[in-house]
């Protein structure tokens, strides 16, 4: 039997948020390419993101009851030991019913009863760990999978050594050639040849601070001569929309051709989640993190930390923004030679074959 005739099952699980839905999707992808006959099987948290993207992919997808564990004393929390064993004998049953041949985990809630379900039934298992500063879910199923693909180096601390396997982020594939978009990019977006574009991005939803940020110091961007490519978000394109009417500045809800908006840009500022400290690597432009502060153990400062640790980019905590954006900014866009050092040095992070080298991995364990 030929390698493309057989027919494997694949279940996988990751969600929460697009950082942890995006790299399930691509493996699945990249499997089904090499295995065309395979079957696929996705399982998610109810009420999370993955049940609406998973589907929307082409894949089916399972619910499990499941949450994480808030940090103070809530009702949901009393409910959480509830959600676990039903999670658990929910997982059992669709482990059961579906006999997969390998075990796939991108974090998130629902990928933490799966992988534990599966491991324990003797499936082999692989999980994938976006960040620099592991999850909970991932740092409990460590010991009991067969193989840990990371972003960064270090996580030894973390995870048994002999599991890691260093491979990147899964990326969309159509930013490896940005360069030769940038024509098509500045008509796309409608903008001024030779004037230089601040592309600011908050993520799928959006980033208040960094909204905040922009409106209060939108004068003092025009006197640097930029030009705005400004993503707010779901949640506050209402709110910032009329500042679309400014000259020289466009609100966008949400971005779909974010290769033109990376082409495009000179220069960028973004929160810190590994995706997209992962395609701003490839990217390869002037980036200014501003890590979120409310996310688990504060990981997106630990994952800027280890771009701007290589004098690869620039940092600005959350809480400095009013006293350290202007002075700190100005002088990347007045520091021609800082703006190249930043490019060349992050782009010699870029790990460009992390989907492929990831499925390579899978394959081991399929063909174990």
């Amino acid at each position: 039997m030929s390698k493309t005739d057989k027919t494997y099952k694949i279940i996988l699980s990751g969600g929460g948020t697009g950082g942890h839905i995006y790299p399930a999707v691509a493996i699945a992808n990249e499997l089904k390419q090499r295995y065309p006959n395979a079957q696929f099987l996705f399982v998610g948290a109810n009420d999370r993101m993955e049940m609406e993207k998973v589907p929307q992919a082409g894949y089916d997808i399972k619910r499990l009851w499941i949450s994480g564990i808030q940090r103070k004393l809530t009702l949901k929390n009393l409910s959480f030991p509830f959600k676990l064993i039903s999670s658990l004998w929910n997982a059992r049953k669709i482990v059961k019913q579906f006999k997969p041949d390998v075990a796939i985990g991108t974090g998130g809630f629902a990928s933490g009863p799966l992988l534990q379900v599966a491991a324990s039934k003797g499936i082999p298992c692989l999980i994938q760990e976006q960040n620099s500063y592991p999850g909970i879910t991932n740092k409990l199923l460590s010991k009991k999978v067969d193989k840990i693909c990371v972003a960064y180096d270090n996580l030894e601390r973390f995870f048994p050594a002999e599991k890691i396997i260093k491979t990147g982020n899964p990326v969309r594939q159509d930013l490896l050639d940005i360069t030769s978009k940038r024509e098509e990019a500045i008509k796309h977006f409608d903008l001024v040849e030779g004037k230089k574009t601040l592309l600011v991005l908050g993520g799928s939803l959006g980033a208040k601070a960094i909204n905040e940020l922009i409106e209060r110091e939108l004068d003092y961007l025009q006197t640097l001569n930029l030009q705005i490519i400004w993503q707010c978000g779901k949640l506050y394109y209402q709110t910032y929309k009329l500042y679309g009417h400014t000259k020289h500045v466009q609100v966008h809800q949400f971005i779909n051709n974010m290769d033109y908006a990376y082409a495009a840009a000179d220069f960028i500022i973004s929160r810190a989640g590994a995706g997209s400290v992962s395609e701003l690597c490839i990217v390869g432009k002037p980036v200014v993190f501003v890590p979120s502060p409310y996310v688990a153990e504060d990981h997106q400062t630990k994952n800027a930390d280890a771009i701007v640790s290589k004098n690869a980019a620039m940092m600005i905590a959350q809480e400095d923004l009013k006293v350290d954006f202007k002075n700190k900014f100005g002088q990347l866009v007045a520091n021609p030679e800082k703006q190249e050092q930043f490019s060349e040095n992050i782009k010699k992070l870029a790990l460009t074959n992390a989907t492929k080298d990831i499925v390579d991995e899978v394959e081991k364990l399929l063909n174990k």
